[in-house]
């Protein structure tokens, strides 16, 4: 069958339809691929941000990781020193026990000393209480009666002997042991139970301001003695060199140890 020119045109158009569908698909493809194109570019980002975002969050997990590694340390070490306070405190309790037994201790030493103080102090006050008594009984009974027979010897009577007798003056106080008195003569006497060098000194220094506290005696002679149950060493050579009479205590009576040649110096 012979081919006519419809027939080419008809296939003209049909190619040049062909062609105008092709171009069409090829353009849709294009659209297509540059649509994938652009979604893969996308989905490329989206991956890289995540991937970004992956890596930020592994970083961020290794940093928390590392906080709690070095919590952990931290915590190992606040252990560490927390069993050092501890075992510090135990020692210090120990210590503090140690120390409140050595208080107990002492104090327990403490009190038996107190105990045997006061057993001593209580011997102590006997004795002076003994003492006292002695001292007493060597005034009463020995001291004032020779004192007496001291006047009485010179040939001076005695119209008064008084024991402990005590003046105030500005607030100062003079006191005589033994006070012996007549109309024109004064003894004053200085009782010790060991009579020692300072003692006479002191005494000597109390006749100086007799007359300042016994005014009433300001025209008489005043004379001084001493008196010792014991007498130091050289105590009773002062004395006489100081122009007083020194009596002593001897057996059961005393005895008066200045000689014959003694001059008494009045005041």
């Amino acid at each position: 069958m012979a081919t006519t020119a419809d027939d080419v045109w008809r296939l003209l158009g049909e190619l040049v339809e062909a062609q105008k569908e092709t171009g069409r698909s090829l353009k849709e493809t294009d659209r297509i691929l540059k649509e994938q194109s652009q979604e893969t570019e996308r989905l490329f980002q989206a991956v890289a941000q995540e991937s970004q975002e992956t890596e930020r969050r592994f970083q961020e997990t290794e940093r928390r990781f590392q906080e709690t590694e070095r919590l952990f340390q931290a915590v190992a070490q606040e252990s560490q020193e927390t069993e050092r306070r501890f075992q510090e405190t135990e020692r210090l309790f120990q210590a503090v026990a140690q120390e409140s037994q050595e208080t107990e201790r002492r104090f327990q030493e403490t009190e038996r000393f107190l105990q045997r103080t006061a057993q001593e102090n209580r011997q102590v006050n006997k004795q002076l209480g003994e003492l006292g008594g002695a001292w007493g009984r060597f005034v009463e009974d020995l001291v004032a009666p020779a004192c007496e027979r001291l006047f009485v010897e010179r040939g001076i009577p005695v119209d008064q002997v008084s024991q402990r007798v005590k003046r105030r003056r500005q607030g100062d106080t003079l006191e005589i042991d033994v006070l012996v008195v007549n109309q024109g003569h004064v003894l004053a006497v200085e009782v010790k139970s060991s009579l020692s060098v300072e003692d006479v000194r002191e005494f000597v220094a109390d006749l100086e301001r007799f007359r300042t506290f016994f005014p009433e005696y300001a025209d008489m002679q005043i004379y001084g003695a001493v008196a010792g149950i014991g007498i130091e060493s050289g105590a009773d050579r002062y004395a006489y060199r100081q122009g007083l009479f020194v009596l002593t205590q001897s057996g059961e009576s005393v005895v008066l140890l200045n000689d014959s040649q003694f001059q008494p110096k009045a005041w």
